[in-house]
């Protein structure tokens, strides 16, 4: 095939602007309206449930797991929103429970490595790879993770602290 046959295959194959232009801005308001029916219910839940015993309760059951990370216990709704639907669901979470920039910062580190769980297992399942392994290993990473930071943090804190304390910047 001549060079001319080849470039008029590939030109026949692309749509025009117009057409990709209403295809993404389908397919983005598709996306829009999936993570608008998770993350709206789930804020609204948060929202109300801080008005309730119940997420106090849930923060008391795990303060001991998550005060490790340096996160309350509320925040171990935001992580079960993380592993088994998606980040979008997780941030749904944490907003409504006004965590510090640490906190923030710590969930987003931790959730990054290990979200949607789930979905991701199973698709690895598909591909040959040991789903389950893989996603103990990202359970795990996520913890290396969330302690490293943790103990960075707390080595800033003090070092700040240490250096207010000197002569001259107090």
């Amino acid at each position: 095939m001549s060079d001319q046959g080849r470039r008029g295959a590939v030109d026949d194959s692309i749509p025009d602007i117009p057409t990709r232009i209403r295809t993404g801005l389908s397919a983005g308001f598709r996306t829009s309206i999936k993570i608008i029916k998770v993350s709206v219910p789930l804020y609204v839940a948060v929202t109300l449930l801080k008005g309730t015993p119940f997420l106090e309760v849930l923060g008391k059951v795990f303060a001991p797991v998550m005060g490790i990370f340096g996160l309350p216990g509320e925040a171990a709704f935001a992580f079960v929103a993380a592993f088994l639907l998606n980040l979008y669901a997780a941030i749904a979470v944490i907003v409504p429970l006004h965590l510090s920039p640490f906190q923030v910062t710590q969930c987003g580190l931790m959730m990054g490595v290990a979200h949607n769980l789930v979905v991701e297992g199973g698709v690895l399942s598909t591909t040959g790879a040991r789903g389950g392994v893989l996603t103990l290993c990202r359970l795990v990473i996520a913890c290396a993770a969330g302690l490293l930071l943790r103990g960075l943090w707390s080595l800033w804190e003090s070092a700040t602290s240490w250096a207010m304390a000197l002569p001259g910047l107090s």
